[in-house]
């Protein structure tokens, strides 16, 4: 029997949201290509998507870091294990952050590529580099509602942090702010999945019209951004994630075994939260205790994003390069340590890395514009990246584990091998 209307709009509906955006690109390239003229008419559908993603930004950061630092009460009472797993965040994130910018700098994805603002005549420069010293004066707001309405990401992230630690010293008292920043967090998670409802209409738009602007060239330059940074988390992986594997004695074949369902999901999702649950079960199946698993995973999500940190360094020199803009080496080391901040608390859902993203070009005074380009290969990175996000907390989780004196005997990989 041949198939019905019925049977293919429950096949449509069966398609997960990275499909639909992989369809929404190509459909993209397609009009770009053969109707330039009309894909420039498209940019309104990729701007109110940018917006969008801006609006998630202060209300986000509020609900996240305010109820993960006040309600963090392990890193008293696991002192020790906090200690290690902060430590290993701080040094696994800084790696990543090298390697982005040692291989953007590397391979210069930007280069060929023209980014001109619709409202602007000419792009900014850096004539003057920004200083490290300019930007820690800068992040200190003087007024917090100022620093929210003018979307600065760095301002805020000092605000919400003082502000968690005092709600975590205050205690009782302040419970009724921490369960409203919980339920704001709960929230804007879902918020920021309605707007990846719209996603692929974005997608679509926006390689539209970078194709219509700038011909069909530009998807050469959009590839290599997108092997570029493939090739960068492959290295990270390798090189970061494996050394410390083999540094803390984790057997490779049972860690391996643990993390590739958690992993696959992951990276076909394109989302953290989606295996979160699996990772937790099969870092405990590792013979990781679960006080340990139940504390490192869950916070490393907001502190120990290797992958999203590692795109965010690649990503903003990305878009330099296309603008034009010359940034210093130490203009680039400023960055990268602002990026340590500004990364911390990105949601664990699709593209939210979009969001501080878009802080870090205001900061550094480069075009937004570059997210529009970005977008219509970003479904690409972000399946990357969010694996590797993955990948980095399982890591840290078996690498804190081993640090605590834990010991994965031979029994623990026939039950990892049984499971697989």
């Amino acid at each position: 029997m041949g198939r019905t209307l019925k049977d293919d709009m429950q096949l449509l509906k069966k398609l997960s949201l990275t499909s639909w955006i992989f369809i929404a690109l190509v459909i993209g390239i397609l009009i770009g290509i053969f109707f330039p003229n009309f894909a420039v008419q498209l940019a309104p559908i990729s701007n109110i998507f940018l917006r969008l993603i801006r609006s998630i930004v202060a209300p986000l950061l509020f609900g996240t870091l305010i109820y993960g630092i006040a309600s963090a009460g392990e890193l008293k009472t696991m002192g020790r294990i906090a200690l290690k797993a902060v430590t290993y965040f701080e040094i696994a994130t800084t790696l990543a952050l090298v390697i982005g910018l040692v291989m953007v700098n590397l391979f210069q994805p930007g280069l060929g590529i023209k980014i001109l603002p619709e409202n602007a005549a000419a792009m900014p420069t850096l004539a003057k580099p920004v200083s490290l010293t300019s930007v820690l004066e800068h992040a200190i707001p003087a007024n917090i509602f100022e620093s929210l309405g003018n979307g600065d990401v760095l301002q805020m992230v000092v605000f919400f942090f003082l502000f968690g630690a005092a709600c975590s010293a205050i205690g009782k008292k302040a419970e009724p702010v921490v369960e409203f920043a919980g339920s704001v967090s709960t929230i804007m998670f879902r918020y920021t999945k309605y707007v990846m409802y719209v996603a692929p209409f974005g997608v679509g738009a926006a390689i539209a019209v970078t194709i219509g602007k700038n011909g069909p060239k530009v998807l050469f330059s959009l590839g290599k951004l997108v092997g570029t940074l493939y090739l960068a988390q492959g290295l990270f992986v390798v090189l970061v994630l494996g050394s410390a594997l083999l540094i803390a004695r984790v057997p490779i074949g049972a860690f391996v075994k643990a993390a590739r369902q958690p992993f696959v999901l992951a990276f076909s999702t394109a989302s953290s939260e989606a295996a979160l649950p699996l990772a937790l079960e099969n870092m405990e199946r590792l013979g990781i205790p679960k006080h340990i698993v139940g504390f490192v995973l869950p916070t490393g999500y907001s502190f120990n994003l290797d992958g999203s940190t590692l795109y965010l360094s690649l990503a903003s020199m990305f878009v330099a390069q296309a603008a034009g803009v010359n940034m210093p080496i130490g203009t680039q080391i400023t960055m990268m340590l602002t990026l340590m901040l500004t990364s911390k608390g990105v949601a664990a859902v699709p593209r939210a890395s979009l969001v501080i993203l878009a802080g870090t070009l205001g900061t550094f005074h480069l075009p937004i514009e570059g997210i529009s380009l970005i977008l219509g290969v970003d479904a690409l990175m972000d399946m990357c990246r969010t694996s590797v996000n993955l990948l980095g907390n399982c890591v840290a989780t078996a690498v804190v584990a081993r640090w605590e004196g834990v010991t994965i005997s031979a029994d623990t990989e026939k039950q990892l091998e049984a499971v697989a």
